[in-house]
This record gives C-alpha cells, sequence and structure tokens, in this order.
C-alpha cells in the first residue's frame, strides 16, 4: 500500500451510462449494478484519463492509501479479456462532444494563413484544456509543444500569429486547478511523444508560475532534452523580461522591445 492518486466515483452522482468505461485503457472501470465501479487499485494508475468524460461529473482523482498500479496485473486483465491494446492506441471518443479529439488543417477555416490575414485562426486540434487532451494524441507528435495559462489569449492581442501557429497547444489554469495533476500529465505527454520543443507563456502573477514550474518538472521528470522557452505575459498585453533557457533562442515575435 502507498499514498497516491487515484480515482474516486460518487455513487450518488453516477447514472451508470458507461461514457467513462472505453476511456480507461487499463480496464480498471466496469458498470456494476448500475454504477461505474473501480474493480480493482492495481489497474487505476490515477491519472485520470477517464475525467471529463462524464456528463454527471461522478469521478474524480483523490491521493489516498492503496495499492500500487501493476502494469503486469492490467496485462494479465488484457489478455483474460481478450484486449490487445495497440502499443500506441489513437484516442477513443464516446463521451462529451466538447471533449472529442480532433486534428485539423489551420487552412480548413476557408482562408489560408498569410501575413494579410493575421485574424485565421492557427488552431490545429481540440481539444485544448490540459485536462482534456489524451496524452497520446496524434497532433502531440514530431510538434512543437505550446503550454499557456488560460488568461494569456485575453491579455496578448496576437497570440493565434505570434504563440499558436504551427504548434500543438494545451491550456490550464495553476491557480484554479491541480498543479500535481499538471505535472503528470504534461510528463506523461513529453514522455509519450516525440516533442520537439516547448513553450510555456503564463501571466505576471506569481500564482501563474506554477504552471512554469509544473513545466519544468515534468520536461525533467521525462528523462529528455527538450529546449524550453519561457515568455511571461503582463496584464496589458505586453511581453515581459524573462530568461532564456538552455541553448534555444526567443523566436523574434517573443523579442521584448528595447
Amino acid at each position: 500500500m502507498a499514498t497516491r492518486k487515484i480515482v474516486k466515483i460518487d455513487t450518488e452522482e453516477c447514472n451508470g451510462c458507461g461514457l467513462c468505461i472505453p476511456n480507461c485503457a487499463e480496464g480498471a472501470l466496469q458498470i456494476v449494478d448500475g454504477k461505474a465501479k473501480l474493480i480493482s487499485e492495481r489497474f487505476c494508475d490515477g491519472l485520470g484519463a477517464c475525467l471529463g468524460h462524464c456528463p454527471q461529473d461522478a469521478i474524480t482523482v483523490i491521493e489516498r492509501e492503496a495499492e500500487e498500479f501493476d502494469e503486469k496485473a492490467v496485462e494479465l486483465h488484457h489478455k483474460k479479456h481478450g484486449v490487445k491494446p495497440e502499443p500506441k492506441p489513437q484516442p477513443v471518443f464516446n463521451g462529451c462532444p466538447s471533449s472529442k479529439p480532433m486534428h485539423f488543417r489551420v487552412s480548413e477555416s476557408g482562408v489560408e494563413s498569410t501575413s494579410a490575414a493575421p485574424s485565421v485562426s492557427q488552431l490545429s486540434h481540440w481539444p485544448v484544456q490540459l485536462k482534456l487532451v489524451p496524452i497520446n494524441a496524434p497532433y502531440f507528435q514530431d510538434t512543437d509543444l505550446l503550454i499557456v495559462a488560460d488568461c494569456v489569449p485575453f491579455a496578448y492581442p496576437d497570440f493565434h500569429q505570434d504563440f499558436l501557429k504551427g504548434k500543438a497547444v494545451v491550456v490550464g489554469c495553476p491557480k484554479l486547478d491541480d498543479i500535481q495533476f499538471y505535472k503528470e500529465k504534461l510528463t506523461e505527454i513529453v514522455k509519450t511523444n516525440s516533442i520537439k520543443s516547448v513553450t510555456v507563456s503564463y501571466m505576471e502573477f506569481p500564482c501563474c508560475f506554477g504552471l512554469v514550474k509544473a513545466t519544468e518538472d515534468a520536461i525533467k521528470t521525462s528523462g529528455k532534452k527538450i529546449p524550453l522557452i519561457k515568455v511571461k505575459i503582463g496584464i496589458r498585453g505586453k511581453i515581459l523580461p524573462e530568461e532564456q533557457v538552455g541553448t534555444i533562442q526567443r523566436p523574434r515575435a517573443f523579442a521584448h522591445p528595447h
């Protein structure tokens, strides 16, 4: 037994719809007597891939004493039930439309992105919330990753052109959400995918630096050497001075004016 993160199901809120079941790759959840149930603590990795797929918000991730996650036990469980997961499975969607994984070309907006059309959306995938994105989403392969505090696009007027263009993005708020969950999920995203570089953009307030720390810790924990750029945004929409990290140079769009 160890104190670790593990899912908790509120049986009062759960209506047994089963939308969470296919989103648990380990097979830790089943419908029992009309309610979702964690059938074995050893099958739950605590990362919360099932979160966001429950229309009743009956699933949360808590920290308590539980059996250690056992990958071998999961493999035996899959074998017993005839499940043959792919080494890099594609995300499965059976939940709310807001969290359906989509990957699309920027030009699908109907207008090619050019300097003469700065208002064209540069978003290339959905969802964007860090809580909802699948860890192994195809848009994380061979990409530059943008991790952004969710207030940044409101403060910085040219967010799409200067930040989002050509990048996969995840969005979160370190003040309102569980920063430890952010760190763990970012670690898995970095470990699982071929990320070329990471840019983290955050607001000038101290609480927002938690997103930077979670990103730094995730890269370190992953064991990979990935260039990191940190960009601090002021409440009036200006890029504020921030140290450069490693040998990567800050993009020209991010250069602080003299």
